[in-house]
This record gives structure tokens, sequence and C-alpha cells, in this order.
């Protein structure tokens, strides 16, 4: 039985290991603190009550417990902060960026055309928050497929971001 469990914590240690492996220094120290902000009683586990809270300082006061009892349940016991950076780590290498690329574009495009006008994107990329030079907007341009009224097809641009040029690997 003593082998067993050992063999058990060997296991465990390993898989922790390559989670933290996942991810540079900074980022586990930003999760830390992510973990710190929510473990509120600092007893080193997340709880429901724990999550409201925290949802609610952010302003979403109408978080449904089967929601909250959903997330805790992902971590399959309670969520220490191994399993929460476990967790991210499945989500974030989870995440399928051309879906997340997509959803970004629409915000754009509210009547759902699937284009967006080019000089008004150029405009966005230049004026808000990274804020990008021309030339970095012409460079993110050469592969957006552009029709003759200016608007570019983000569907497919996407599918180039996510999958490559088609042109260049022929």
């Amino acid at each position: 039985v003593l082998k067993k469990a050992s063999n058990k914590r060997q296991r465990g240690q390993k898989s922790s290991s390559n989670v933290f492996s996942m991810f540079e220094q900074s980022q586990i120290q930003e999760f830390k603190e992510a973990f710190g902000c929510i473990d509120q009683d600092r007893d080193g586990v997340i709880k429901k009550q724990e999550m409201k809270e925290t949802y609610a300082q952010l302003g979403k006061l109408n978080v449904k417990d089967e929601e909250l009892e959903e997330m805790l349940n992902e971590g399959k016991g309670p969520i220490n902060f191994t399993v929460f950076l476990t967790l991210f780590g499945e989500k974030l290498n989870g995440t399928d960026p051309e879906d997340t690329i997509l959803a970004a574009f629409k915000l754009f495009d509210p009547n759902g055309t699937g284009f967006v006008n080019k000089d008004e994107f150029k405009r966005l990329l230049m004026n808000q928050a990274d804020k990008f030079t021309a030339e970095e907007v012409d460079q993110a341009f050469a592969l957006a497929p552009i029709d003759p009224s200016g608007n570019i097809d983000y569907k497919s641009l996407c599918y180039i971001i996510t999958h490559g040029d088609e042109k260049e690997e022929s």
C-alpha cells in the first residue's frame, strides 16, 4: 500500500511539473497572484463562495451556483494552485485560435457580413489598444483577402493566419 501511494505521488508530481513547464516563470507568477486574489481565506484551495465573491468584485453579480459548481468540477477535486494552473493550461492549449480570431473580427462586423472595411480597420488598429504602426498594418494586410471595394474577407484571413497561406505552400 505504501509503495502504491508513493508511485501515485510521483506520477502527480510529474504531471504537475509538466504544467509548470507549459508557462514562463512570469506567467506562473501572474497565475499565482490571480489564484491569491480568488483564494480569499488563503487556505490554498478555491471554493465556490470565493469564486462568487471574485465575480462580484468584477461586477458580475448574477452568477448561478450551477455555473460555479460546473467550473469547480472541471478540477475533479479541490482546486489548489497546481490544479488551477492545469485548468488554465488545458483552456489555453485547447483554445482554437481560429474561433478566437473570428470572434474578435465579428466585433467589427455587427451586420455579420463576413467582411470588415480595410480603411476603417486600419484606423482602429492604429488608434486603439496596442496601436499598430502603418508598416505593421501594411504587413498584416499583405496576406489579407481584400475585395475591389476595400473589404477584408476576415473568415479567409483567419484561415490564413491559423493554417498558413496556400499560395506560400505551393
